[in-house]
């Protein structure tokens, strides 16, 4: 099989359509349809059972899937060694980063890599912790930002910077004219917190002792945003944890927001660059946390 049909192969297991595949591969439904049926005639297999109504791989499709997923990873390999051996920096580096922090690290990022690599330009995800691990680990990406815990079979990681967070009230509450938080104080409140799945509410939960108890958050509502979060605090339905550098990117002369730092100690989040062990061009990775590092997020310290 050559690495175009192993190449459709994967594409339709994934998507399980084949007018979808044929658009993640770049040709027309009947090119990428008929290239698959040759496959199966030339190899004597079924690898996909189709009818109107869906496609479904076959036990043999299924285990062909996987082994082409792996080909192809290696051939990408192959790819970027014979550009690292030209150079490290030329050519797009694949970068994830989690949603609680692409919004206030990238318009940093992006000018300060620039400086840096100008020919190594960015392409990016958003995603949740896990998904962007997954992505990692099968070379969709080549380097994730995400926060401490995080560890992941032959990924390798570096702390970038730290990340104090803050509480956020609407201007009337009563906290707002208390200049220091005490984390119990919070958990008397009506909390808005991201949603489950999202790990800046297992951190935010674990910042609040009272919060990890039996029934803590009970009396919590959810946002599926920090800015969705954000307004809803401004219309007075409760306080919010939040990381620093979200509260330092918000308009600090809005009339309806207050933001309050914690005592000590201050509850944090570590952030960190995670790439696989054998990613085969490590000065890139190396210039990205420089980047960062000269231009972290608006309310961090830097390094770590």
């Amino acid at each position: 099989m050559t690495l175009t049909e192993l190449r459709y192969i994967v594409a339709l297991a994934r998507e399980r359509h084949f007018g979808h595949a044929a658009d993640k591969c770049h040709v027309s439904q009947p090119t990428l349809s008929v290239a698959l049926k040759k496959v199966e005639q030339r190899h004597g297999v079924i690898l996909f059972e189709r009818s109107s109504a869906e496609v479904r791989l076959t036990g043999v499709g299924e285990q062909i899937a996987l082994q082409a997923e792996r080909v192809l990873d290696e051939a990408a390999k192959l790819r970027e060694i014979v550009e690292q051996g030209k150079d490290p920096l030329l050519g797009p580096l694949r970068l994830g980063v989690i949603y609680t922090i692409a919004p206030y690290l990238l318009p940093r990022l992006i000018p300060a890599l620039h400086s840096r690599a100008p020919h190594m330009p960015l392409y990016l995800h958003e995603n949740f912790t896990v998904n962007l691990a997954a992505q990692l680990r099968r070379g969709e990406l080549d380097a994730i930002v995400v926060a401490l815990p995080f560890a992941e079979p032959g990924v390798v990681s570096q702390v970038v910077y730290e990340e104090p967070f803050c509480v956020v009230m609407p201007s009337e509450h009563p906290l707002a004219g208390t200049e220091v938080i005490d984390p119990g104080q919070v958990a008397a409140e009506n909390l808005l917190l991201l949603g489950n799945g999202n790990c800046f509410r297992d951190q935010v939960v674990q910042s609040c002792p009272q919060l990890a108890e039996p029934g803590g958050t009970a009396g919590t509502l959810e946002g599926s945003s920090l800015e969705t979060i954000r307004y809803m605090v401004a219309s007075g339905a409760g306080i919010s944890v939040v990381p620093a550098s979200a509260a330092a990117s918000w308009p600090q002369d809005d009339s309806l927001l207050r933001f309050r730092r914690f005592g000590e100690p201050v509850p944090v989040r570590r952030v960190v660059i995670a790439w696989r062990v054998t990613f085969p061009r490590p000065q890139a990775i190396d210039v990205l946390r420089a980047a960062i590092l000269d231009a972290p997020p608006p309310g961090v310290v830097a390094g770590g």
